[in-house]
């Protein structure tokens, strides 16, 4: 496929829109924990667990203490986290979990890697959870306090969606194949084949979803595939917030295309400094985005971690896949992708909120303004970024031109 090619419908055979599901969508920390927990003690076989980072903070020993309390019970859990936002977990809070009963699986775990390798950049970034193969959730979250920066007097600002429904069963499926995975590098043999898939639940809703995943086999382009058939397709508007964006050439001239013949586009992006390198080649963007008309707006209110979209008031995407390299090239990535104007109604709401209330836009006489030092660094920050990419060897033309 050539950068500028727009995705076909094949693209996305393996993942079909499944109607008859509800979903309600969680807004930070706040939202999600409480939901996931009473979920996890009502639990009666089964809780599988993924997720980046699992912190040990009172959030972490909250989720931790309810996982423990069904295994205790009898409920079969298992919890797979990554090698390199999990460092700790293994020797924390997984040995603990462990000795109370809970399957404790690591992802490329990083005990005795002293070598930069390539391979160490491909990390499970999802973050997933079901429960008795009935109720799932999807989203940004990882397993840690919302405030866990210190300085900030609101919560970070993520999303998740808890599902219920035929969709629940896609997901479970994915969610045992990395276990069994996960489980044949660790053992050195292949485990058993399940011997059966999961069952599929009743309908629920009337909502239609997809589960978009990335990985490095059949899906490397899934959820940038579907992002870019729903801008190319976008009449009225877009808007976007993700907390790490540097899109590849396809991506942004198809936000600048769509502009262009009308769109509003709107992107709610990192304010405050997290990564340094990748917050200042976010902003060599900026001036180009600006003149096409494309409308930024930094979040600085707290940390932004989301990853959503919604696009003309009837598509909307929340999940785990920034628009960066390191989402839509290494990691282990997974999004919902809904059709449904009440639930892409709510999440514009809550980010329309956002941008005029916890938001500074920033403005083409701001750019003009920007000392030739903040100019200097951020060009030089997308030249190094690019740069790191190309050595990888996994980025196409449209990461490192």
């Amino acid at each position: 496929m050539q950068d500028t090619a727009l995705p076909s419908a094949q693209d996305f055979a393996a993942h079909p829109f499944l109607a008859g599901n509800r979903l309600q969508l969680l807004a930070s920390g706040r939202e999600y924990f409480p939901s996931l927990m009473a979920a996890i003690d009502a639990a009666r076989h089964e809780v599988h667990l993924e997720t980046y980072i699992f912190a040990d903070d009172v959030t972490g020993r909250q989720v931790a203490a309810t996982l423990a309390r069904a295994a205790l019970r009898g409920v079969a859990v298992r919890v797979l986290v990554d090698g390199f936002g999990a460092r700790e977990f293994a020797a924390g809070l997984g040995a603990e979990l462990a000795a109370d009963g809970v399957e404790v699986m690591t992802y490329r775990p990083e005990v005795g890697q002293t070598r930069f390798r390539r391979h160490r950049l491909r990390r499970l970034h999802r973050k997933l959870s079901v429960v008795d193969g009935s109720l799932a959730f999807v989203g940004g979250i990882n397993v840690l306090d919302d405030f866990d920066d210190g300085k900030s007097a609101a919560a970070r600002f993520d999303y998740a969606v808890r599902i219920e429904g035929p969709l629940v069963a896609r997901i479970h499926a994915t969610m045992r194949h990395v276990w069994r995975l996960v489980r044949w590098a660790r053992l050195g043999r292949r485990p058993p084949r399940p011997s059966a898939l999961p069952a599929t639940p009743p309908v629920q809703g009337t909502t239609a979803a997809a589960l978009l995943i990335r990985d490095n086999l059949r899906h490397r382009r899934d959820i940038e595939n579907a992002y870019l058939v729903a801008i190319h397709g976008a009449r009225r508007e877009i808007v976007i917030a993700n907390a790490y964006f540097l899109p590849g050439r396809r991506f942004r001239k198809a936000l600048l295309a769509a502009a262009k013949r009308g769109v509003s586009v709107k992107l709610l992006l990192q304010g405050r400094i997290e990564h340094v390198l990748q917050h200042y080649a976010t902003q060599s963007l900026y001036d180009r985005m600006l003149a096409a008309g494309v409308r930024v707006f930094e979040y600085d209110k707290a940390f932004l971690h989301a990853k959503v979209a919604v696009i003309d008031g009837e598509w909307a995407t929340v999940g785990s896949s920034n628009i960066d390299p390191f989402s839509l090239l290494l990691a282990r990535e997974a999004n919902v992708v809904v059709r449904d104007a009440d639930f892409a109604g709510q999440l514009r709401a809550s980010l329309e909120a956002a941008m005029q209330g916890a938001a500074t836009e920033i403005r083409r006489e701001d750019q003009r303004r920007r000392s030739w030092l903040l100019r200097l660094a951020s060009a030089a920050a997308y030249s190094l970024v690019r740069m790191l990419i190309g050595v990888t060897r996994y980025a196409g033309k449209q990461y490192v031109e």
